[in-house]
């Protein structure tokens, strides 16, 4: 069920400090939304504030690890102690992480799921209940990636766990469809943001200078503002749409994988090479 008018509405953002996150923030406070903003970011979340009740709209901030279950069980009651009910929750937050699988530990793996599949379990684990309840129109998007449609190699626990995020997003659908509470999934495709930072929590020790490098450039070329996405989102929770697929080539790569595996799979291996994975 479409949500048309955000004035006064509950948002509630997790990743909210910088990136797509952040770009979301705004635009939904624009709209007259009120901002409920999760990160681990303090500082960022403290600007983030200050800058949405400019737009003459509320913000509550809170610290949140979406990867850890208590930490979202927390939330959610430190939230619902201010708010009623959130109206539209937004599981955006989201880690990357580069390296072969064969060069890559399990605690890396643990990390990228617990992060990108389990922060999005726990918050419509811990936020739903009271969205059904409280009835009217509501709405949850949940953000995976175009990874999950067009995967390319040195990234193989990032693009499981956003497979896992659309699927998880596809059975909720289906099971919230009777119910006036709507699941939006969305699906980025190259965005510059600091998902691809040389941070080394993010990039297997393997992984030379000029394969970062190579990746900085490739998504500083061929990326798009997250901003993009945002905009994209806010018109799909307002027309009631169930997927997008925000960003440059993202849909007629989705639908090439389709018609043509091959195809798909020999240019991913090309997008590879120009991300930094082969580097001669």
């Amino acid at each position: 069920m479409a949500i048309k008018d955000f004035k006064n509405k509950q948002v509630l953002i997790t990743g909210a400090a910088s990136g797509i996150g952040r770009s979301m923030v705004l635009s939904f406070a624009k709209r007259g939304a009120n901002i409920i903003a999760c990160d681990l970011n303090l500082e960022g979340l403290e600007l983030l504030q200050k800058e949405v009740k400019e737009l003459g709209v509320e913000c509550l901030t809170f610290a949140a690890n979406v990867g850890s279950e208590d930490a979202m069980k927390t939330l959610a009651d430190q939230v619902h102690e201010q708010v009623d009910v959130v109206d539209v929750l937004i599981n955006n937050a989201g880690i990357g992480y580069m390296g072969a699988f064969v060069d890559n530990e399990l605690e890396h793996w643990q990390r990228v799921m617990d992060v990108n599949l389990m922060g999005i379990v726990y918050g419509c684990h811990y936020f739903l209940p009271k969205m059904l309840a409280a009835g009217g129109a509501k709405h949850i998007v949940n953000i995976a990636s175009s990874a999950g449609n067009f995967p390319t190699p040195g990234m193989a626990a990032y693009v499981t766990s956003k497979y896992a995020a659309k699927g998880f997003s596809e059975a909720l659908r289906l099971e919230l469809w009777k119910t006036p509470v709507s699941v939006t999934t969305v699906n980025p495709g190259v965005i510059r943001t600091a998902i691809v930072n040389t941070h080394p929590g993010n990039m297997n020790p393997k992984v030379t200078k000029l394969q970062t490098d190579t990746l900085q450039a490739f998504y500083q070329k061929n990326g798009c503002s997250p901003d993009v996405v945002a905009e994209a989102t806010v018109k799909a929770v307002m027309r009631g749409k169930q997927v997008i697929d925000p960003g440059p080539g993202t849909s007629i790569m989705y639908h090439l994988n389709r018609i043509s595996p091959a195809l798909a799979r020999y240019l991913a291996i090309a997008a590879g090479k120009k991300m930094g994975y082969w580097v001669d």
